[in-house]
């Protein structure tokens, strides 16, 4: 991956500094605790990066499964060349556009997890697969008007391509995907026969059903992937998948221990591929994904698991009344669809190093610029110019407010950075 150039075009990135590779960012000597950068400043922590990547790719590996993480998360290229350097068996996009990304990162084996209907991006997928040889890449089926899209469009374009497709198996009162074996299995036997298609396998998504009720989740992934190899069965029998192997995926980030029965699918009439496509796991977080991984490390018998290593740093920038402080970061910085971020670190003004910060502190609401924390007046008080370091909920929606990340050492030292492509 080559390295790319900061400069003060992106935020958080010094007026006063001169242009810089990301090669060459640690020698800079910056420090996230030096006030070097301004706030506020989202961040990776790399050891727990490292750890996080090793940790799924072994995950998978102990469970027999393959790795394809969804790169919507990060939409970082160099993100996506460290998964697939650890062993990824391909990547996961939910559009077209975020996968020609990932094929520029060297991804060559790409599950669009998501219909594709437009003529402008079956355009883009029939150029992407035109430049690229090797390249293999399904996305997904769920409904005979979608397939009469596809043949329209190759009808038109008087293209003989046959796009790789994957039948998806869908909840009720969920989004996208067959309801029923009754709906897909017409659906499995156009797409097998029609000009413009390929049935390589078939898609779910259990994510929408988790609770992060452990006995609710278990139940209801279950039922679900009962349900899809239902229908994996149901097409094998009648000789509708094209490939020399069936292709099972699933695996959002919160229950993927869950859908590892289905992957491993057993008793059909030619190998199966199982592809896991979790893709938060690469960061983790401090909230939401962290309480649905306490239910899978009891699952699986775990001490630890994933570690968090995305954090968005401001500067107390007001203390107008007792118990309230103005933090240098808002809705532009922060992910606040699931939750409010959490203050997980304090560091007062001229500290090199951060201490844990106060339970009693609280983010209680977010402006565009500004984030609202509330603290005990008896306790512990934040005074302007001190710094806080704030946990996330979701990782996917404080990707997509950066253009770059710095990578940093546990000592607080920044010695790269990733930069993203939304």
């Amino acid at each position: 991956m080559n390295d790319f150039v900061l400069d003060s075009r992106q935020k958080s990135f010094p007026l006063t500094a001169s242009p810089v590779a990301t090669g060459e960012l640690a020698q800079r000597g910056w420090h996230l605790l030096a006030d070097d950068l301004p706030y506020p400043l989202a961040v990776l922590r790399r050891p727990a990066l490292e750890h996080n990547l090793r940790w799924m790719q072994d995950f998978a590996q102990r469970k027999g499964v393959d790795l394809a993480p969804h790169g919507k998360t990060t939409m970082a290229p160099e993100l996506f060349a460290r998964q697939l350097a650890a062993g990824a068996w391909g990547l996961t996009f939910a559009t077209v556009y975020q996968a020609s990304v990932g094929v520029e990162a060297g991804a060559r084996r790409i599950v669009i997890a998501n219909q594709v209907v437009c003529d402008a991006d079956l355009d883009g997928l029939d150029l992407l697969l035109r430049r690229h040889d090797g390249l293999r890449l399904w996305f997904l089926v769920d409904s005979l008007a979608q397939l009469a899209l596809i043949e329209d469009w190759a009808a038109r374009r008087k293209n003989a391509r046959r796009f790789d497709v994957l039948l998806e198996m869908g909840v009720p009162g969920q989004r996208t995907g067959c309801r029923t074996l009754e709906e897909a299995l017409p659906l499995a036997e156009a797409l097998a026969r029609s000009p413009a298609t390929r049935l390589g396998g078939i898609e779910c998504y259990e994510g929408g059903v988790a609770r992060c009720d452990s006995e609710h989740d278990a139940r209801e992934v279950t039922a679900l992937v009962r349900r899809v190899l239902e229908a994996a069965q149901a097409c094998d029998t009648r000789g509708l998948f094209a490939d020399g192997e069936i292709l099972l995926t699933a695996g959002g980030s919160a229950v993927f221990d869950l859908v590892v029965p289905l992957l491993r699918a057993q008793g059909l009439s030619r190998p199966v591929r199982g592809v896991l496509r979790s893709g938060c796991y690469v960061t983790h977080d401090h909230l939401n994904y962290a309480r649905f991984l306490k239910n899978v490390e009891q699952r699986e018998g775990l001490d630890a698991s994933l570690r968090p290593a995305l954090e968005v740093w401001a500067m107390v920038q007001s203390v107008p009344e007792p118990g309230l402080a103005l933090l240098t970061c808002g809705r532009r910085d922060v992910s606040y669809d699931l939750e409010m971020p959490v203050p997980i670190a304090h560091a007062p003004r001229g500290a090199r190093q951060a201490q844990p910060a106060p339970d009693a502190w609280k983010v209680s609401a977010l402006n565009d610029q500004h984030a609202y924390l509330r603290f005990d007046p008896a306790g512990t008080a934040p005074r302007v110019g001190d710094r806080v370091g704030l946990g996330i909920s979701h990782p996917c929606t404080t990707f997509d407010k950066w253009r770059w990340l710095p990578l940093v050492e546990d000592d607080g030292a920044i010695t790269g950075a990733v930069h993203t492509r939304f």
